[in-house]
């Protein structure tokens, strides 16, 4: 995840400060609206930051927990906002439908005397999100026009398991609904005969911790979880 990050500002690097002489072609007014609307659809992959229990008899038992990026899917509308030539505001109300897993790592003497101990859980959510977003456009060159973006998104986990009774022989991980994040991207806007179309690479990082304190050992055996989610989406302004 990282190497591909690192790539992408690379790539923006070079792209920033070309120069183009060729007119400015599909849609040329497009950007000097002042408002307008479209769809994103998109891939995800998320994951949880941990951090594993300071808890000596605890740690007697487990040797650690790792969470791996799982894929998922995400829709939103936006809305989008022209403050200037090269900032917009932008609102992307949406659902997101997520997965992370989770790897846990036992003793080698506690797994002899508990057979049934499970090695991996996963916690699905479906996220109602409601992002809002500065939008930094670099000058336009011919139909394809660079930017970034930064902000903050709230979501409301509408599968979360908070209230539900866990025990430690079911597969159940409790998560706290809100969570509250910010995110950072980087995109690339092309202006076809009818549309424009984006690709976009952005990364929110969750500031809340989302797990509910339980007794039950998978949980106990962590002392924070955020989220990590890196999306990929494609846009459809008009």
């Amino acid at each position: 995840m990282r190497t591909r990050l690192i790539g992408l500002i690379v790539l923006i690097g070079l792209i920033w400060p070309m120069k183009s002489s060729a007119q400015v072609g599909n849609l040329g007014q497009f950007d000097s609206r002042m408002l307008h609307y479209g769809i994103q659809v998109g891939l995800t992959e998320s994951k949880f930051d941990l951090r594993f229990t300071e808890d000596d008899e605890l740690r007697q038992t487990m040797q650690g927990v790792t969470s791996y990026y799982a894929p998922g899917f995400h829709i939103a509308v936006i809305g989008d906002l022209r403050l200037n030539n090269y900032l917009n505001l932008r609102m992307l109300p949406g659902v997101t439908l997520v997965t992370r897993d989770l790897s846990y790592s036992w003793e080698s003497a506690y797994l002899a005397a508990h057979h049934s101990a499970e090695t991996q859980r996963a916690a699905e959510s479906v996220y109602g999100d409601i992002p809002i977003e500065l939008k930094f456009r670099a000058q336009r060159y011919d139909n394809f026009r660079p930017y970034i973006t930064a902000g903050a998104s709230y979501g409301f986990d509408f599968a979360s398991l908070r209230k539900n009774r866990n025990r430690n022989n079911e597969s159940i991980v409790r998560l706290q609904p809100n969570d509250l994040r910010y995110t950072m991207g980087v995109g690339f806007d092309f202006f076809l005969r009818y549309v424009k179309f984006a690709i976009e690479f952005k990364m929110n990082f969750g500031l809340l911790d989302l797990r509910v304190p339980d007794e039950d050992i998978y949980i106990s055996s962590m002392e924070e979880m955020h989220s990590r989610t890196f999306m990929l989406s494609f846009t459809f302004e008009g």
